[in-house]
């Protein structure tokens, strides 16, 4: 997927009601995935006005949003009609925070089915009026 432009837009939801160390997990792990996945979004490195080098960071807003398991859960559902298949969706499951291998996770999500699955976040990257409709009605995580 290519970079952005003035009408797309990248939201994390994540369920309000986690740990805060699972909460920063899970937006790390979205994050990293969108930063892979969404060509230009990390910007080149950047110089201050005393010569230092500063890594490239993300070029666009990257809001963090609230949302709780069933929130998620509706909204996972939403995302899978044909309406959306035009977004990015990054999920992180339950079956991924409780394994410690990429093989393990692998392995694991195999053999849960949809109704198994529960969400701890969700990203969602592309157009813009797409991703205000799904989530114009929450407020961001603070």
């Amino acid at each position: 997927m290519s970079q952005q432009n003035n009408e797309t837009k990248c939201v994390l939801l994540i369920d309000s009601e986690l740990p805060l160390g699972l909460l920063a997990n899970t937006a790390a792990v979205l994050a990293l995935t969108i930063g892979k996945r969404v060509e230009g979004i990390i910007g080149s490195d950047v110089v201050d006005g005393s010569g230092q080098i500063h890594t490239g960071i993300t070029t666009i807003p990257l809001p963090i949003l609230k949302s709780t398991q069933e929130g998620l859960q509706v909204l996972k559902q939403k995302v899978s009609t044909e309406a959306f298949q035009d977004l990015l969706v990054v999920d992180f499951t339950n079956a991924a925070q409780t394994t410690k291998t990429y093989e393990e996770y692998t392995q694991k999500i195999a053999t849960f089915t949809s109704g198994d699955l529960y969400y701890l976040g969700i990203a969602l990257y592309g157009d813009r009026k797409k991703i205000n409709k799904l989530t114009g009605n929450l407020s961001l995580l603070r």
